[in-house]
């Protein structure tokens, strides 16, 4: 699958079948500025509609000191109320193609993420962390608040109580207590987290695509829903793949000893 040239993107292969996405502003702390909220709308987009032979995207930031620090302030200094909006509705859609996006997104937290930052790693599917790296929803410090579903990803991430206090309070919190609260599901040594990352998106690749997506389908969208309805959406998604080429295959190769060839069909 080809991509265009991102002006704040990096892309790279680690394989034929799991991308890596680099937030790339070091300069600003990879800091979301509207073109970063264009090229990431595009490009969750592209993936929802086709995502070719990939099978799981790791998230990461340029450099070793931000995954990234939020919206970019300065760029925003001096914006009229309309302009303002404006560039918040592309921020709002990218942030809604990342959560959408049926193929697995790995967050890998290498530096501080603050703000949008933090908010772009909850919206992927979970995160692994740099042991050195911090985190803050600080809006209301600006006059603010949580704009990019903060309110709502971090709140089923670490509870309602807790989401409240970080949220309320401005309050910032390192690696260790992310991970206790089950924000990060892996703490990584500094400077091995893309690495850890990269291994975990390896073993989602190896599995059955068509089944990883729709058990991702299934967790996403079964929470919203009262448990028996969403036990019927699982039976539903269950059902999508009893017809699939991979469901044989992985019968095939359980009953051959063999590692199972999945094709996505």
């Amino acid at each position: 699958m080809n991509f265009p040239d991102y002006e704040t993107l990096a892309l790279s292969r680690a394989d034929d079948q799991v991308l890596v996405v680099t937030l790339n502003r070091p300069q600003v702390l990879n800091a979301i500025n509207t073109q970063m909220g264009r090229d990431t709308l595009d490009l969750w987009s592209r993936l929802t509609a086709d995502a070719g032979e990939l099978r799981c995207v790791v998230l990461t930031g340029a450099g070793d000191r931000a995954f990234c620090a939020g919206g970019d302030l300065k760029q925003r200094n001096g914006m009229d109320d309309a302009a303002w909006r404006a560039q918040h509705e592309i921020f709002e859609r990218a942030f809604v193609a990342l959560l959408e996006c049926p193929i697995p997104v790995i967050a890998a937290v290498n530096g501080h993420a603050f703000g949008g930052g933090l908010e772009n790693a909850l919206a992927c599917d979970f995160i692994y962390a740099s042991r050195n790296a911090r985190f803050a929803l600080s809006e209301v410090r600006l006059g603010i608040m949580p704009g990019g579903g903060g309110t709502q990803t971090l709140a089923r991430a670490v509870g309602e109580r807790r989401a409240k206090e970080l949220i309320m309070r401005a309050q910032a919190f390192d690696a260790e207590q992310a991970f206790a609260w089950g924000l990060v599901n892996h703490l990584s040594e500094p400077g091995q987290v893309l690495q850890d990352a990269l291994l975990a998106a390896g073993e989602i690749a190896a599995n059955a695509p068509l089944s990883v997506r729709q058990a991702k389908k299934s967790i996403h969208f079964g929470l919203q829903m009262d448990i028996a309805t969403g036990y019927r959406l699982e039976i539903e998604a269950y059902n999508r793949l009893v017809v699939s080429e991979d469901r044989r295959e992985g019968v095939r190769a359980f009953n051959e000893k063999r590692r199972p060839d999945f094709k996505g069909r």
